[in-house]
């Protein structure tokens, strides 16, 4: 038998690469990123974290602590450009600061971006100051989500909220249904709506829900997606999930 050898060439050059840490409960984000990676010269690569219900602030807080062994095994040894950590009341929980640590106490000068920071970016690029909030949470995280808004200088003019405490029930919500609830929103005094929790189907009804009720509409997943790409400085036109992508 003749065995020949051949040198390998690799790649030398790869594409922006994403890390998404996803709940362990979350039937939907994964679905929001690859709708819009789809296509595009972007790798994306996710890993779950064990999440903990009822949803309370400890037990948000407390799924941070696994995050260096979840980070770790997105492509280990490899350079991951951004990690997206996908939980809005995880991140208000634990802090902004916390988690970016336990980012890169594995992996090194990564960049890190959450649900709340980037939707308070989004604010920001869309210089939107008086916001109503919708959320599938219980009143405890509702609070948490109010103070945080408040401390960024952004006025909620009103909130809305279903009170579920399981990550599972929320991630089953029928999207026609939420559709409706979010519609019939009075936004009269906000200058935009936000949907919080990146289990929610909202990312797929935002551009009929601006058309219809004549607001932006923010979501977790959606404000994510755009920071990170903003992270890898991905600038192709991105249509069809909001007025948010044209800033």
């Amino acid at each position: 038998m003749k065995l020949t050898k051949i040198v390998p060439k690799f790649i030398e050059k790869h594409n922006p690469r994403i890390g998404l840490i996803t709940l362990a409960s979350d039937f939907r984000i994964e679905k929001d990123f690859n709708d819009i990676v789809y296509g595009k010269e972007i790798d994306l690569f996710c890993n779950r974290i064990q999440s903990y219900n009822p949803l309370t602030n400890e037990t948000l807080k407390k799924m941070a602590d696994d995050i260096p062994k979840v980070v770790k095994n997105i492509l280990p040894d490899q350079k991951i450009d951004c990690i997206a950590y996908g939980c809005t009341s995880g991140t208000i929980a634990a802090g902004y600061a916390y988690i970016y640590e336990k980012v890169n106490s594995t992996k090194p000068n990564t960049k890190v971006t959450t649900p709340i920071t980037s939707t308070i970016n989004a604010l920001k690029a869309l210089r939107i100051n008086k916001l109503s909030i919708f959320t599938p949470y219980t009143d405890e995280i509702n609070q948490s989500v109010i103070n945080y808004f408040k401390k960024e200088n952004i006025e909620i003019s009103g909130l809305t909220y279903f009170d579920i405490a399981s990550d599972l029930d929320i991630g089953k919500v029928n999207p026609d249904y939420l559709f409706d609830v979010l519609s019939k929103i009075d936004l009269s005094n906000s200058d935009a709506l936000f949907v919080s929790c990146t289990a929610l189907p909202v990312l797929s009804i935002i551009k009929d829900l601006e058309k219809k009720m004549s607001k932006i509409v923010l979501s977790s997943n959606q404000t994510l997606i755009w920071d990170t790409f903003k992270q890898i400085d991905f600038k192709s036109k991105v249509e069809g999930y909001g007025e948010l992508f044209n800033n």
